[in-house]
């Protein structure tokens, strides 16, 4: 798994720590890399962001070869045997360790902007990085954040090695880790984008996470719907003054956790747009194939929902848009051909629209089909699909 950037990679990390959530963590991010991370998986569990200062200890002739690490609570790390391998002598360590010892200082009272620590003691504490290398900084977390009180203490990163994973099991309570490659060959291969995080990046995400404005995300609640005798949650986020609410329709047994879709989303936010995830079928009911491709069900289940939407009144005035996925396409096609006016636009990501049959020729809001260049059976069924709109 490639992740686009570290806040793409941090939305992607939450839903696999969305359990936690009831746990009520304080999440920690490493900086500076881990916390664009960090950020999303705060927003996500509705948990308090921080930060602990870690610096690797890099060899003498290999600067970005961990040999130890060194963090907050003086806490230090060393790997004899890849020091010795290395060449490092007892002169080397002292001076790297007093020139990161000095970097670590400047970064604490850079980042935290006169902010005291968030109390720790007793809480679950999770620990986030861009990454794992070598294990040595998160180690030495786990370690500090030991000292400062912590119950419970998870590692997680979007990316790592077998090697680093195993050796912070043997103090960590859990490791999480969203995709362990056979060869790692570097962090930042896992990434399309890794350009570097700066100070002034970490201070703006810690500063939005304190004020609790989510970079303009707006507070995530959850919402619950019975339909059909089921119970389907759903995800709701509005920020401040939205100019619109879009309602995602997923499909092929997809869920409101969709890490693509919740990407989207947060897209979506960031751009002052309300968004709406929810499940349009139950977990007993996504294991049938036959319920996955039943659009009139699944466009019955939207239209409830956005029926619900117009009777809620910070969204009853919001411009509506559907957002579908696969079958959840043909679905959004077919509640907009009934709903007409109440929907202004749709929006198909590698849809299959054509499911709607013949609803295509009664769907008066403007529609986007977004089809995968390679994707030519679904490319050809879009054509199809679209020479029969008249929207």
């Amino acid at each position: 798994m490639v992740f686009r950037d570290r806040r793409a990679a941090g939305v992607r990390l939450a839903t696999q720590l969305e359990p936690l959530k009831d746990a009520r963590p304080v999440v920690v991010a490493l900086p500076r890399g881990g916390v664009p991370v960090g950020f999303e998986v705060a927003q996500a569990l509705h948990a308090p962001l921080d930060v602990l200062a870690v610096r690797k200890l890099g060899a003498p002739l290999w600067p970005e070869l961990a040999v130890g690490a060194v963090a907050e609570e003086d806490v230090g790390i060393l790997d004899p045997q890849m020091a010795a391998r290395t060449g490092m002598t007892q002169a080397d360590l002292e001076r790297v360790l007093g020139r990161e010892s000095e970097e670590l200082r400047r970064r604490v009272h850079a980042y935290r902007d006169g902010r005291p620590p968030v109390p720790l003691a007793g809480r679950t504490v999770i620990v986030v990085d861009d990454g794992l290398a070598t294990g040595l900084s998160d180690l030495a977390a786990v370690r500090a954040l030991r000292r400062r009180g912590a119950r419970r203490i998870v590692v997680a990163s979007p990316v790592g090695s077998s090697e680093a994973i195993a050796l912070l099991r043997e103090e960590a309570d859990r490791v999480v880790c969203a995709t362990v490659p056979p060869q790692l060959d570097g962090v930042g291969r896992w990434y399309e984008d890794f350009s570097e995080v700066t100070d002034a990046d970490v201070v703006a995400l810690l500063a939005a996470a304190h004020r609790g404005d989510g970079a303009r995300h707006g507070p995530e609640r959850t919402v619950a719907f019975d339909l059909g005798g089921e119970r389907l949650a759903g995800n709701l986020s509005v920020p401040g003054g939205a100019g619109g609410l879009v309602l995602f329709a997923h499909g092929s047994g997809s869920s409101r956790l969709s890490p693509r879709n919740r990407a989207v989303a947060r897209a979506l936010n960031d751009a002052g747009f309300a968004t709406l995830l929810f499940d349009l079928l139950s977990e007993r009911e996504g294991a049938r194939r036959a319920a996955v491709f039943d659009v009139p069900l699944l466009a019955e289940r939207l239209l409830a929902v956005t029926r619900w939407t117009r009777e809620e009144p910070e969204l009853a005035a919001l411009p509506l848009g559907y957002f579908g996925a696969s079958t959840g396409a043909a679905a959004a096609l077919s509640a907009a051909a009934e709903a007409r006016g109440a929907v202004s636009a749709v929006v198909s990501r590698g849809g299959r629209p054509d499911l709607a049959g013949e609803r295509l020729g009664r769907v008066s809001a403007p529609t986007l089909l977004i089809v995968g260049a390679l994707d030519t059976d679904v490319l050809e069924l879009n054509r199809r699909a679209a020479a029969q709109l008249r929207c």
